[in-house]
Formats: C-alpha cells, sequence, structure tokens
C-alpha cells in the first residue's frame, strides 16, 4: 500500500510531465530526419491554385499503430 501512496505523490506527475515533453522535444528534432514519414501510399495531399491541403492519414495510422504498442508492451512489462 505504501507504494501506492508513493506513485500518487504529485513530484511522480511533474517527473512523468517532464519525461514525456523531453521525449516530444527529441521526437521533433529526430522526425524531420525520417524521408518517408508523411509521404507514405495513403496520406491525402491537394494542390490547388491558392489552396494546399495535406493530411498524413497513413501516416497518423502507422504512428498509432506503433504508440499502442509501446503502451500496451509498457503495461504487459511493468505487471
Amino acid at each position: 500500500m505504501a507504494v501506492v501512496s508513493q506513485m500518487l505523490h504529485p513530484g511522480w506527475t511533474l517527473v512523468i510531465i517532464g519525461a514525456l515533453i523531453t521525449t516530444i522535444g527529441l521526437l521533433w528534432l529526430w522526425v524531420p530526419s525520417i524521408p518517408w514519414l508523411g509521404k507514405l501510399p495513403g496520406d491525402l495531399r491537394i494542390e490547388g491554385d491558392h489552396v494546399r491541403l495535406f493530411f498524413p492519414l497513413t501516416s497518423c495510422v502507422l504512428l498509432s499503430v506503433v504508440a499502442t504498442g509501446l503502451v500496451w508492451l509498457v503495461r504487459y512489462l511493468s505487471r
């Protein structure tokens, strides 16, 4: 029971938020170096005379599957 009360301490919340911000920052630096991200088949790109629309549908689905797998793996290993 002591472990549960320690994990609910506000300090742990700040540590987790800081780790998430750091991870997002590192990904922000590394993602532009992945040349195929955003150029997969199924990524919608519509360009007109005065309008440019880009929706990376396939890339979003791929990243969602990877994120889901990582969350599942972390939860599986933390048991």
